[in-house]
Protein backbone atom coordinates (compact mmCIF):
# COMPACT_ATOMS: atom_id res chain seq x y z
CA UNK A 1 0.00 0.00 0.00
CA UNK A 2 1.75 3.60 -1.03
CA UNK A 3 1.43 6.01 1.51
CA UNK A 4 -0.34 9.22 1.09
CA UNK A 5 1.36 12.35 0.46
CA UNK A 6 2.35 14.04 3.47
CA UNK A 7 -0.40 17.34 4.08
CA UNK A 8 0.94 20.86 3.73
CA UNK A 9 0.93 22.38 6.55
CA UNK A 10 1.98 26.18 7.94
CA UNK A 11 3.23 26.63 11.51
CA UNK A 12 0.41 28.26 13.42
CA UNK A 13 2.75 30.78 15.04
CA UNK A 14 3.91 32.11 11.73
CA UNK A 15 -0.07 32.17 10.47
CA UNK A 16 -1.30 34.11 13.40
CA UNK A 17 1.09 36.71 13.45
CA UNK A 18 1.12 37.34 9.84
CA UNK A 19 -2.84 37.78 10.66
CA UNK A 20 -2.80 40.11 12.77
CA UNK A 21 -0.33 42.31 11.43
CA UNK A 22 -2.08 42.58 8.20
CA UNK A 23 -5.71 43.23 10.22
CA UNK A 24 -3.94 45.76 12.80
CA UNK A 25 -3.27 47.49 9.23
CA UNK A 26 -6.68 47.53 7.67
CA UNK A 27 -8.49 48.33 10.64
CA UNK A 28 -6.39 50.85 12.26
CA UNK A 29 -7.25 52.78 15.73
CA UNK A 30 -10.99 53.02 14.44
CA UNK A 31 -12.06 49.38 13.25
CA UNK A 32 -14.55 48.73 10.34
CA UNK A 33 -16.21 52.10 10.11
CA UNK A 34 -18.27 51.35 7.37
CA UNK A 35 -19.71 47.72 8.70
CA UNK A 36 -19.92 48.81 12.25
CA UNK A 37 -22.43 51.16 12.09
CA UNK A 38 -24.31 48.98 9.58
CA UNK A 39 -24.45 45.41 10.88
CA UNK A 40 -25.73 44.66 14.67
CA UNK A 41 -23.07 42.88 16.52
CA UNK A 42 -24.88 40.07 17.08
CA UNK A 43 -26.04 39.40 13.60
CA UNK A 44 -24.58 36.11 12.01
CA UNK A 45 -23.94 35.77 8.34
CA UNK A 46 -22.75 32.64 6.29
CA UNK A 47 -20.75 32.98 3.22
CA UNK A 48 -18.14 30.92 0.33
CA UNK A 49 -15.40 31.82 -0.66
CA UNK A 50 -15.35 30.73 -4.93
CA UNK A 51 -12.73 30.98 -6.99
CA UNK A 52 -13.27 33.02 -10.22
CA UNK A 53 -10.48 31.58 -12.47
CA UNK A 54 -9.06 28.32 -12.17
CA UNK A 55 -5.76 27.55 -10.08
CA UNK A 56 -3.91 25.43 -7.69
CA UNK A 57 -4.89 26.44 -4.17
CA UNK A 58 -2.60 27.76 -1.21
CA UNK A 59 -3.43 29.57 2.33
CA UNK A 60 -6.93 28.33 3.43
CA UNK A 61 -5.21 28.16 6.64
CA UNK A 62 -4.62 31.98 6.35
CA UNK A 63 -8.33 32.95 5.10
CA UNK A 64 -9.36 30.72 8.10
CA UNK A 65 -7.38 32.30 10.70
CA UNK A 66 -8.52 35.56 9.42
CA UNK A 67 -11.90 35.12 10.08
CA UNK A 68 -11.17 33.35 13.39
CA UNK A 69 -8.91 36.41 14.55
CA UNK A 70 -12.31 38.99 14.39
CA UNK A 71 -14.60 35.85 15.55
CA UNK A 72 -12.94 33.10 16.99
CA UNK A 73 -16.15 31.12 16.86
CA UNK A 74 -16.71 31.41 13.44
CA UNK A 75 -16.97 28.21 11.82
CA UNK A 76 -14.49 27.84 8.20
CA UNK A 77 -14.98 24.46 6.69
CA UNK A 78 -12.63 24.01 3.71
CA UNK A 79 -14.05 22.38 0.45
CA UNK A 80 -10.46 21.37 -0.98
CA UNK A 81 -7.27 21.28 0.12
CA UNK A 82 -4.20 23.44 -0.58
CA UNK A 83 -2.37 22.05 -3.38
CA UNK A 84 -4.94 21.15 -4.84
CA UNK A 85 -6.43 22.10 -8.93
CA UNK A 86 -9.77 23.96 -8.83
CA UNK A 87 -12.22 24.83 -11.77
CA UNK A 88 -13.30 28.64 -12.20
CA UNK A 89 -16.66 28.59 -9.92
CA UNK A 90 -15.24 26.04 -7.58
CA UNK A 91 -15.99 26.44 -3.95
CA UNK A 92 -12.74 26.71 -1.85
CA UNK A 93 -14.65 26.70 1.40
CA UNK A 94 -17.70 27.61 3.47
CA UNK A 95 -17.59 30.67 6.77
CA UNK A 96 -19.85 31.17 9.33
CA UNK A 97 -19.89 33.64 12.30
CA UNK A 98 -20.91 37.60 13.14
CA UNK A 99 -21.20 39.50 10.31
CA UNK A 100 -19.26 41.87 11.39
CA UNK A 101 -16.12 40.00 11.64
CA UNK A 102 -16.96 38.12 8.00
CA UNK A 103 -16.88 41.37 6.54
CA UNK A 104 -14.63 42.77 8.02
CA UNK A 105 -11.69 40.44 7.14
CA UNK A 106 -12.56 39.54 4.06
CA UNK A 107 -9.93 41.52 2.72
CA UNK A 108 -7.34 40.42 4.52
CA UNK A 109 -8.57 36.43 3.92
CA UNK A 110 -8.65 37.14 0.22
CA UNK A 111 -5.40 38.96 -0.03
CA UNK A 112 -3.69 35.91 1.62
CA UNK A 113 -5.45 33.07 -0.27
CA UNK A 114 -5.61 34.91 -4.04
CA UNK A 115 -1.64 35.87 -3.97
CA UNK A 116 -0.70 32.77 -2.75
CA UNK A 117 -2.72 30.62 -4.86
CA UNK A 118 -1.62 33.02 -7.43
CA UNK A 119 2.21 31.48 -7.05
CA UNK A 120 0.79 27.86 -6.59
CA UNK A 121 -0.63 28.36 -9.94
CA UNK A 122 2.23 29.45 -11.64
CA UNK A 123 4.84 27.35 -10.52
CA UNK A 124 2.36 24.47 -11.54
CA UNK A 125 2.45 25.64 -14.84
CA UNK A 126 6.47 25.78 -14.55
CA UNK A 127 6.31 22.17 -13.03
CA UNK A 128 3.90 21.02 -15.77
CA UNK A 129 6.12 22.33 -18.77
CA UNK A 130 9.41 20.26 -17.93
CA UNK A 131 7.02 17.28 -17.24
CA UNK A 132 9.04 13.94 -17.94
CA UNK A 133 12.27 15.23 -17.23
CA UNK A 134 14.37 15.38 -14.36
CA UNK A 135 15.15 18.99 -13.34
CA UNK A 136 13.26 20.36 -10.69
CA UNK A 137 11.47 23.81 -10.39
CA UNK A 138 12.62 25.92 -7.90
CA UNK A 139 11.96 29.62 -6.40
CA UNK A 140 14.80 31.76 -4.82
CA UNK A 141 14.86 34.96 -2.04
CA UNK A 142 13.13 36.94 -4.18
CA UNK A 143 9.91 37.51 -2.16
CA UNK A 144 7.54 39.97 -0.62
CA UNK A 145 9.10 40.81 2.78
CA UNK A 146 7.55 39.63 5.45
CA UNK A 147 6.25 36.98 3.60
CA UNK A 148 8.69 34.63 2.36
CA UNK A 149 7.46 31.76 4.27
CA UNK A 150 4.22 31.59 3.35
CA UNK A 151 5.48 32.23 -0.40
CA UNK A 152 7.98 29.43 -0.19
CA UNK A 153 4.90 27.60 1.04
CA UNK A 154 3.11 28.30 -2.29
CA UNK A 155 5.78 27.23 -4.30
CA UNK A 156 5.55 23.70 -2.38
CA UNK A 157 1.79 23.78 -3.17
CA UNK A 158 2.28 24.28 -6.70
CA UNK A 159 4.71 21.12 -7.26
CA UNK A 160 7.97 23.10 -6.61
CA UNK A 161 10.54 23.19 -4.15
CA UNK A 162 12.06 25.42 -1.95
CA UNK A 163 15.87 26.98 -2.46
CA UNK A 164 17.39 28.51 1.01
CA UNK A 165 15.07 30.44 2.80
CA UNK A 166 17.84 33.19 3.55
CA UNK A 167 21.34 34.08 4.09
CA UNK A 168 21.36 31.96 7.18
CA UNK A 169 20.67 28.10 6.10
CA UNK A 170 22.70 27.63 2.78
CA UNK A 171 25.61 28.83 1.46
CA UNK A 172 25.92 30.60 -2.25
CA UNK A 173 28.91 32.36 -3.47
CA UNK A 174 28.11 34.58 -6.20
CA UNK A 175 30.57 36.93 -8.13
CA UNK A 176 30.77 39.98 -5.85
CA UNK A 177 31.74 37.69 -2.71
CA UNK A 178 34.74 36.26 -4.95
CA UNK A 179 35.73 39.81 -5.88
CA UNK A 180 36.10 41.42 -2.66
CA UNK A 181 37.54 38.24 -1.50
CA UNK A 182 40.05 38.64 -4.20
CA UNK A 183 39.36 34.64 -5.57
CA UNK A 184 37.26 32.08 -5.21
CA UNK A 185 40.20 30.11 -3.35
CA UNK A 186 39.78 32.81 -0.60
CA UNK A 187 36.37 32.79 -0.22
CA UNK A 188 36.10 29.47 -0.24
CA UNK A 189 39.06 29.05 2.70
CA UNK A 190 37.59 31.76 4.94
CA UNK A 191 33.58 30.16 4.27
CA UNK A 192 35.01 26.38 4.90
CA UNK A 193 36.61 27.57 8.16
CA UNK A 194 33.68 29.21 9.51
CA UNK A 195 31.12 26.81 8.29
CA UNK A 196 29.62 23.86 9.76
CA UNK A 197 29.47 21.02 8.07
CA UNK A 198 26.23 20.22 7.29
CA UNK A 199 25.95 23.77 5.79
CA UNK A 200 25.87 22.73 1.76
CA UNK A 201 28.17 25.44 -0.66
CA UNK A 202 27.25 26.10 -3.77
CA UNK A 203 29.15 28.35 -6.46
CA UNK A 204 27.72 31.15 -9.01
CA UNK A 205 29.36 30.51 -12.42
CA UNK A 206 28.56 32.29 -15.45
CA UNK A 207 31.42 30.78 -17.88
CA UNK A 208 33.05 27.36 -18.27
CA UNK A 209 36.42 28.79 -17.05
CA UNK A 210 34.27 29.47 -13.98
CA UNK A 211 32.70 26.76 -13.87
CA UNK A 212 36.13 24.84 -14.20
CA UNK A 213 37.95 26.57 -11.29
CA UNK A 214 35.03 26.14 -9.08
CA UNK A 215 34.68 22.26 -9.16
CA UNK A 216 38.72 21.98 -8.27
CA UNK A 217 36.90 22.60 -4.84
CA UNK A 218 35.00 20.40 -2.60
CA UNK A 219 31.17 22.14 -3.33
CA UNK A 220 27.37 20.88 -3.35
CA UNK A 221 26.14 22.62 -6.11
CA UNK A 222 26.93 25.41 -8.80
CA UNK A 223 24.28 27.97 -10.02
CA UNK A 224 24.90 28.09 -14.00
CA UNK A 225 23.95 31.70 -14.04
CA UNK A 226 22.45 33.48 -17.45
CA UNK A 227 23.90 31.16 -19.68
CA UNK A 228 22.67 30.09 -23.34
CA UNK A 229 21.35 26.34 -23.99
CA UNK A 230 24.70 25.18 -25.96
CA UNK A 231 26.80 26.65 -23.11
CA UNK A 232 24.59 24.95 -20.11
CA UNK A 233 24.87 21.66 -22.27
CA UNK A 234 28.43 21.76 -22.06
CA UNK A 235 28.08 22.71 -18.17
CA UNK A 236 26.15 19.84 -17.34
CA UNK A 237 28.73 17.47 -19.37
CA UNK A 238 31.60 19.17 -17.70
CA UNK A 239 30.33 18.51 -14.00
CA UNK A 240 29.24 15.05 -15.00
CA UNK A 241 27.32 14.13 -11.84
CA UNK A 242 29.73 15.53 -9.63
CA UNK A 243 27.63 18.48 -7.62
CA UNK A 244 23.95 19.03 -8.21
CA UNK A 245 23.57 21.72 -11.43
CA UNK A 246 21.17 25.24 -10.99
CA UNK A 247 20.16 26.87 -13.64
CA UNK A 248 19.05 30.64 -13.22
CA UNK A 249 18.58 33.35 -15.62
CA UNK A 250 16.36 34.05 -19.02
CA UNK A 251 13.81 31.51 -17.22
CA UNK A 252 10.33 31.54 -18.32
CA UNK A 253 7.66 29.34 -19.80
CA UNK A 254 8.34 29.59 -23.18
CA UNK A 255 12.53 28.56 -22.24
CA UNK A 256 12.03 26.69 -19.60
CA UNK A 257 11.38 23.15 -21.13
CA UNK A 258 14.66 23.72 -23.23
CA UNK A 259 16.68 24.55 -20.57
CA UNK A 260 15.44 21.35 -18.53
CA UNK A 261 16.47 19.32 -21.65
CA UNK A 262 19.79 20.33 -21.12
CA UNK A 263 20.02 17.74 -17.91
CA UNK A 264 19.80 20.33 -15.09
CA UNK A 265 18.75 19.02 -11.45
CA UNK A 266 17.39 22.60 -10.88
CA UNK A 267 15.52 25.30 -12.60
CA UNK A 268 15.69 28.40 -10.34
CA UNK A 269 12.73 30.90 -11.03
CA UNK A 270 12.63 34.57 -9.63
CA UNK A 271 9.10 35.32 -11.37
CA UNK A 272 7.03 32.00 -9.11
CA UNK A 273 7.09 34.97 -5.86
CA UNK A 274 7.84 38.12 -7.48
CA UNK A 275 5.91 38.16 -10.83
CA UNK A 276 2.76 35.65 -10.09
CA UNK A 277 -1.02 37.15 -10.71
CA UNK A 278 -3.09 36.75 -7.74
CA UNK A 279 -5.70 34.10 -8.54
CA UNK A 280 -9.32 35.71 -8.47
CA UNK A 281 -11.40 34.90 -5.50
CA UNK A 282 -14.73 36.05 -4.49
CA UNK A 283 -16.04 35.98 -0.97
CA UNK A 284 -20.05 35.74 -1.69
CA UNK A 285 -22.76 35.74 1.08
CA UNK A 286 -25.63 33.45 1.52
Amino acid sequence: MSAEPAKLELPPFLVERAVAAALEEDLGQAGDITTDPIIPPHATAEAEIVARKAGVIAGLDLAAASFKALDPDAQFVADVADGVHVAAGARLARVQGKARALLSAERVALNYLGHLSGIATLTAAYVAAIDGLKARIACTRKTTPGLRAFEKYAVRAGGGVNHRYGLYDAVLVKDNHIAAAGGLAQALAKLRARTGHLVKVEVEVDTLDQLDEALRFPLDAVLLDNMDIATLKKAVAMVDGRVLTEASGGVNLETVRKIAETGVDLISVGALTHSAPRLDLALEWR
